[in-house]
């Protein structure tokens, strides 16, 4: 891939943002989710690749634009993976909170895993734990390793996790060790990438989320040189046979970051709906203009780009075409 794809894919979750911030607090999430979903779909139309969607907004019959399999660019660039959650955090723009962001990423075709609708074990974690731990382990043994790893105390140690009933017997756990837990409400692409942020204060992310927020997180840890591992967690057999369908011989093995997006280039980029804890939010100025702030990664240079934009609503159209539904 072109380095140049790494500022083009920018422009998508910028827009999807923008669209989706207008619902900012508002009590509707899915009108949110449409609205940023939309405006990504637009946007992609003017980027330099021959995409395919293999995480997106659903199959073809439940999702009218992003859907698995749909293609994006103008094709006329490479042919590559696209793996999108337009706005990762729909709850949380309804309810006015922190930590929504638009966000997508980019792999050489055949490398990003097609990831099924369901819950997936994660454990990720920054470089100074990468391959030390194991989400095989009792989450006690993996604390023990990570501890002695970064030389700090059990107590010393923060640990991420979505707040959720599910996981009432995994911070019993976290509990009975002593660590600090910091809980998500959702958004768990954010959570999972905050090991790899040493600013985030974050040391091991654990528990379950949805798999396709996995996927992703993976590619930005794999920009920063984390590590992301995990199990699916089909609960019938449906799901179960979903994941044959779609590729995946052994439902319940392991996958490592290879699995998941494979051993060659990716590009990640987020954009900010709300404010987080490493992206602010979209705010509105004077003089029909709008701020926003973004995130850019490669894994093949490791370079990592910050961008501050100032947008001038009434050039964006599919904008301004929207604005009345709001």
């Amino acid at each position: 891939m072109e380095r140049e794809l790494a500022l083009e894919v920018i422009r998508v979750t910028e827009l999807a943002a923008l669209a989706a911030s207008k619902w900012v607090g508002r009590g509707k999430k899915n009108e949110a989710d449409d609205a940023a979903t939309g405006a990504m779909r637009v946007m992609f139309d003017s980027v330099s690749i021959k995409g395919t969607v293999v995480i997106g907004e659903g199959e073809m019959d439940e999702a009218p634009m992003l859907y698995i399999g749909e293609q994006v660019g103008n094709l006329q660039g490479p042919e590559v993976d696209v793996a999108v959650d337009p706005l990762e955090g729909t709850n949380i723009v309804a309810q006015g909170l922190d930590n929504a962001i638009s966000v997508l990423a980019i792999a050489n075709k055949g490398n990003l895993l097609h990831a099924p609708d369901m819950y997936m074990e994660k454990l990720a974690v920054g470089p100074s734990l990468v391959g030390k731990v194991s989400i095989t382990d009792p989450i006690e043994v993996t604390l023990g390793i990570a501890a002695k790893a970064l030389d700090k105390n059990l107590s010393e140690l923060t640990v991420m996790l979505l707040e959720r009933d599910r996981h009432d017997a995994l911070v019993k756990s976290l509990r009975k060790v002593g660590v600090r837990i910091k809980f998500l409400s959702d958004g768990d692409v954010a959570g999972a990438i905050a090991p790899a942020m040493p600013e985030s204060g974050i040391d091991l992310f654990v528990g379950s989320g949805g798999a396709p927020e996995g996927v992703l997180a993976a590619a930005a840890l794999k920009c920063l040189d984390g590590e992301l591992q995990g199990r699916l967690m089909p609960t019938n057999a449906q799901e179960y046979q979903r994941c044959i369908d779609m590729g995946l011989k052994d439902p319940y093995k392991v996958l490592t970051m290879e699995d998941m997006v494979g051993n060659e280039d990716v590009i990640f980029a987020a954009t900010g709906v709300t404010s987080g804890s490493f992206l602010k939010g979209v705010r509105y100025l004077s003089g029909e203009r709008a701020e926003t702030y973004s995130l850019v990664m490669r894994a093949k240079t490791k370079t990592v780009r910050y961008i501050q934009s100032i947008h001038y609503l009434p050039n964006k159209p599919f904008l301004n075409d929207k604005k009345e539904q709001c």
